[in-house]
């Protein structure tokens, strides 16, 4: 008799949920996109590091059609705006969904305690791996890798 074959991927445990405000401020639960791998990246604007890193999900966007980058906004009001968070992604012509956490719920459930964060989920919505931090172009293939 054959082996049966080694699953894909590592075991991992459900993606939490949480509710944030979509682009026409609506709002949207993680839920609501899972049925395909997820790049969830929490980010702001006065975040040097996020605005360095994002050409890099730009070109893994269009690279990956398959896949959605979910860019998390740290809108908290003060420090960052929707406005603001708009005017930056449409003057760089992203194209990645963007939403808005205007209460810092996302924030919470996921432990964001520095920005830009990465997690990367897959299709059924389970959390794979995540990172803390810039992450290069390579590391966030390799990511993408995991969840499809």
């Amino acid at each position: 008799p054959t082996e049966p074959e080694k699953p894909k991927k590592e075991l991992t445990n459900p993606a939490p949920n949480f509710t944030v405000l979509d682009y026409e401020g609506n709002q949207v639960k993680l839920s609501d996109y899972i049925g395909k791998p997820i790049v969830l990246n929490f980010w702001a604007t006065w975040c040097g590091y996020c605005k360095l890193e994002m050409p890099d999900f730009e070109r893994a966007r269009l690279e990956n059609p398959d896949v959605l980058f979910l860019m998390v906004n740290a809108t908290d009001g003060e420090y960052e705006t929707v406005e603001s968070a708009k005017a930056y992604i449409e003057e760089n012509g992203y194209g990645f969904e963007v939403v808005f956490d205007t209460t810092g719920q996302a924030q919470n459930t996921y432990h964001v305690t520095g920005f830009p964060t990465t997690y990367f989920i897959d299709e059924v919505g389970n959390l794979v791996v995540y990172a803390r931090g810039a992450i290069s172009y390579n590391t966030l293939m390799n990511g993408i890798g995991r969840i499809k």
